[in-house]
C-alpha cells in the first residue's frame, strides 16, 4: 500500500483521539466547569454538529486547491481548536474549541477517502479506505485510553494539549507523504452537488446517521454507565475503552475486506448484529465481564459498517465524489449528535444510564431497514440497465 495511506492514518489518529477522548474525561470536565453530565454531553453534540457543518462547507471551499494543501489546512485548524479547548476558562469557550476542531473532521475524512481510493486499484478501494480509518480505530486503542488516563492523572487540559501535539504530527505526516498531485477533478460546485440527485446517496447518509448513531447512543455516556451501573472503578474505564478500540480496529478491517467482495451482505450483517447487541447491552451492562465483551462487540460491529458505507457513497457519486464523501462523514457525526442528545434526554427523564442502549438498538434497526431498501433499489436499477442494454432502448418505468 502507498505511504500516503500512512500519512492519512496519522491524521486520522489525531482526529479520532479528540473525537472519542471526551467520553473518558466527561465527568472531570463537567465537575471542573460545574455543569451536569447531560449538559457536558453538549461537548460531544457540539463537536458532531461542527463536523456536519464543516464537512460540506470546507470541502466546497477547498475545490480550488490541491487535496494535499487542503488536508494540511484542515490539520492546522484541528490543532487550533484543541489548543483552545486546552486553555478554555469557561465551558462556553471549551465548546467553541471543540467546534473549531470539529470543522476539520468531516472534510479531512471525506477528502482523505477520495485520495485513499484513488491511490489503489478499483477492487481495493474499500480496503484502502479502511486503512485510512485504521488511524481512527488505533486512536481508540492507544490515543483515547492514554488520553483518558492522562486526564485522570494530570487533568483533562493536559489531555487536549497532547491532542493538539498529535495534530501537529498529523500535519507533518500529510506534508511529507501525501503527493502534491490530486487537485479535485470537478472544481464546479454544481457538479459536486449533482451527486445529491441520486436517492441512493441520501439513503446511504441516512443509514450512516442511524447506524453510527446507535453506537454513540451507548458510548457517549459510557463512563457513568460503567461506574454507576456496572460497578467498575473510574480508572478501569481506560481499559474498557481499549477493548472498544480493539473492537473498532478489527471491525474496520473486516468491514473493508468483505465490502470489496460483498458490500450489501456485509452491511446487513453488521447492522443487524449491532442492533441486537445494543439491545442486549441494557442487560449485560449489569455484569462486569459481559459488559466488557458487549462493549468490544459494539466497537467491532459499529466500525464494520464504515468502509462499506463510505465505498457505497463513492460508487453512487462516482462523477463527483468529494462533496458526497465529506457529507457522509458529516452524517456519521450527525448520528453522534442525535445519539448524544437522545441519550441525554432518556437519562434526564430518569430512565437510567442503560436507557441510551435501547435508543441505539432502535436507531441501528431502522438503519438495517434502510439498507434493505437501498439494496432493492440497486437491484431494480441494475435490472433496468440490463433491459436497456439488451433492447437498445430504455426500459419502461412502472
Amino acid at each position: 500500500m502507498p505511504l500516503a495511506l500512512l500519512a492519512l492514518a496519522i491524521g486520522a489518529f489525531g482526529i479520532g483521539t479528540t473525537e472519542f477522548v471526551i467520553m473518558g474525561v466527561l465527568p472531570q470536565v463537567a465537575a471542573d466547569f460545574g455543569v451536569s453530565i447531560p449538559a457536558a454531553g453538549w461537548l460531544v453534540t457540539g463537536y458532531a454538529l461542527g463536523v456536519v457543518l464543516g464537512a460540506p462547507l470546507l470541502t466546497v471551499l477547498g475545490t480550488k486547491v490541491s487535496r494535499k494543501k487542503m488536508l494540511m489546512f484542515l490539520m492546522a485548524l484541528f490543532v487550533a481548536g484543541n489548543a483552545i479547548s486546552a486553555v478554555a476558562p469557561v465551558f462556553g469557550v471549551m465548546l467553541i474549541g471543540r467546534v473549531v476542531a470539529s470543522l476539520a473532521h468531516g472534510a479531512f475524512f471525506g477528502i482523505g477517502s477520495v485520495v485513499a481510493a484513488d491511490l489503489v486499484a478499483p477492487h481495493k478501494r474499500a480496503s484502502a479506505i479502511s486503512l485510512m480509518f485504521t488511524g481512527l480505530t488505533v486512536a481508540n486503542i492507544v490515543g483515547v485510553p492514554g488520553g483518558t488516563y492522562l486526564g485522570q492523572a494530570a487533568g483533562w487540559r493536559i489531555t487536549f494539549a497532547a491532542v493538539a501535539v498529535l495534530g501537529v504530527v498529523g500535519l507533518l505526516g500529510v506534508a511529507g507523504l501525501v503527493p502534491e498531485a490530486g487537485r479535485p477533478k470537478a472544481a464546479d460546485v454544481r457538479t459536486e452537488l449533482s451527486a445529491f440527485r441520486n436517492a441512493q446517496v441520501w439513503l446511504a447518509m441516512a443509514m450512516t446517521v442511524l447506524g453510527y448513531g446507535g453506537v454513540f447512543a451507548a458510548i457517549t455516556y459510557i463512563t457513568p454507565m460503567m461506574t454507576e451501573v456496572t460497578g467498575y472503578a473510574e480508572a478501569a474505564v481506560t481499559w474498557l475503552l481499549v477493548l472498544f478500540g480493539i473492537g473498532m480496529f478489527l471491525g474496520n478491517l473486516v468491514g473493508g475486506r468483505f465490502a470489496d467482495r460483498a458490500l450489501m451482505p456485509m452491511l446487513f450483517t453488521a447492522l443487524g448484529a449491532l442492533s441486537l447487541t445494543l439491545l442486549l447491552f441494557t442487560a449485560t451492562a449489569h455484569d462486569k465481564v459481559l459488559a466488557a465483551v458487549t462493549l468490544t462487540l459494539i466497537g467491532a460491529l459499529g466500525f464494520a459498517t464504515v468502509p462499506p458505507l463510505q465505498k457505497w457513497i463513492l460508487d453512487q457519486a462516482a462523477a463527483a465524489p468529494t462533496l458526497a464523501s465529506a457529507a457522509n462523514i458529516g452524517a456519521f457525526n450527525l448520528g453522534n449528535a442525535l445519539a448524544a442528545w437522545l441519550g441525554g434526554l432518556v437519562i434526564s427523564a430518569g430512565l437510567g444510564y442503560t436507557a441510551p442502549n435501547g435508543v441505539g438498538a432502535l436507531l441501528a434497526g431502522v438503519a438495517l431497514l434502510l439498507s434493505f431498501l437501498a439494496a432493492h433499489l440497486d437491484r431494480r436499477a441494475r435490472t433496468a440497465g440490463r433491459v436497456m442494454t439488451d433492447t437498445g432502448r430504455p426500459a419502461l418505468e412502472h
